[in-house]
C-alpha cells in the first residue's frame, strides 16, 4: 500500500499545483472586493450580487445554457445513428470509420474554427456553390447558427465514440435472448440495445455539455464578438476589464452550474444496463 501511495505522490503534487490552487484562488477572489492591497481586503458577497441582479449577465448566462442543451441535443441526434451504424460494421470498418472521426481532433480546435470562418463567411465555398444555383449569398456567420453548428462540429466526435463504446462492449446474448422472445429489430433495439448504451450516451453528454456551456473562442470567432456567451464575459473580465474578483465570481457560478449537472446526468444513470437485461 505504501508503495502505491509513492507512485501517486506525482499526481497529487501536480493535482494541489494545477487545480486546487487555482481553485482556492478563484474562491478568495470571488468572496472578496477588487483591490491589490492585502492588508484591506474585505470579504463580501458583492460580485455575486452585481451578477444576479444585472438582467444582461442573466441573459447572457441564459443564452450560454441554451446554446449548451441545443448542441448537446443535436449531438446525440446526429452522434447516435453514426456510432450505431459503425459499431455494427466488421472489424476492418470499424477501425477505418473510427480514424475518420477522430482524425478532425489531431488538428487544433482553433484552427479549425477559423477554417469553419472562411466556409461560411459570404464569399465562402458554401456561398460559392449556391450562387452557382442562384440561391446566394446567405448569411451565416457571425449568426447562432455558425455559433452552435462550430460547437457540434467541434464536439460531436466524444458523443459518438462514448455511445460507440458502449454499444461494443454490449452483450449480443441479450439481443439473441430477445430475438427468440419474438422480438422484432425495432423492439430488440428500443428495449435492449438503447438502455444499455445509456452509459455511453450519460458520458457523451457530460463531455459535450461541459465544454459547449463555457466555450468562448468560438462564439467569439463564429459570432464575431456580436454572440456572448458566458465564457466571452469571464474572458473580458480577466483580459480586458481586469476585474478578476468578478470573473472568479462567474466562474465560480459556472463551475456549481457544471457540477450540478454532472450530478443530474450521475443520478440519470440508475443502472440502465440492468434495465436492459430485464427488457429482453
Amino acid at each position: 500500500m505504501k508503495q502505491y501511495r509513492t507512485m501517486a505522490l506525482p499526481y497529487i503534487v501536480w493535482m494541489a499545483g494545477m487545480i486546487v490552487a487555482p481553485m482556492l484562488l478563484i474562491v478568495l477572489y470571488a468572496f472578496t472586493d477588487k483591490g491589490n492591497d492585502v492588508a484591506t481586503i474585505r470579504f463580501s458577497l458583492e460580485n455575486f450580487a452585481r451578477f444576479f441582479s444585472d438582467q444582461v449577465f442573466m441573459s447572457v448566462l441564459k443564452r450560454s445554457l441554451f446554446i449548451a442543451v441545443i448542441t448537446t441535443a443535436i449531438c446525440i441526434l446526429c452522434g447516435y445513428p453514426i456510432a450505431y451504424v459503425i459499431a455494427n460494421r466488421s472489424e476492418k470498418s470499424k477501425l477505418f470509420w473510427i480514424l475518420l472521426i477522430t482524425l478532425p481532433t489531431w488538428i487544433n480546435m482553433l484552427v479549425r474554427t477559423y477554417a469553419w470562418m472562411g466556409i461560411l463567411q459570404d464569399e465562402g465555398i458554401i456561398n460559392h456553390l449556391l450562387s452557382l444555383v442562384g440561391l446566394g449569398p446567405i448569411t451565416m456567420i457571425h449568426t447562432s447558427f455558425a455559433v452552435v453548428l462550430g460547437m457540434v462540429y467541434n464536439f460531436i466526435p466524444f458523443m459518438i465514440l462514448q455511445i460507440y463504446t458502449s454499444l461494443t462492449k454490449m452483450d449480443k446474448s441479450y439481443l439473441e435472448a430477445a430475438s427468440d422472445l419474438g422480438a422484432n429489430r425495432i423492439q430488440s433495439f428500443l428495449r435492449v440495445t438503447l438502455p444499455l448504451s445509456i452509459p455511453g450516451v450519460i458520458s457523451g453528454i457530460t463531455l459535450v455539455f461541459l465544454p459547449a456551456v463555457s466555450s468562448f473562442f468560438i462564439p467569439k470567432l463564429l459570432g464575431g464578438g456580436q454572440y456572448v456567451l458566458i465564457g466571452n464575459v469571464i474572458e473580458t473580465e480577466f483580459l480586458t476589464s481586469g476585474d478578476w474578483n468578478f470573473g472568479s465570481a462567474i466562474s465560480l457560478v459556472m463551475a456549481i452550474i457544471i457540477l450540478f449537472s454532472m450530478y443530474l446526468t450521475k443520478k440519470a444513470d440508475t443502472d440502465p444496463a440492468a434495465n436492459g437485461k430485464e427488457n429482453a
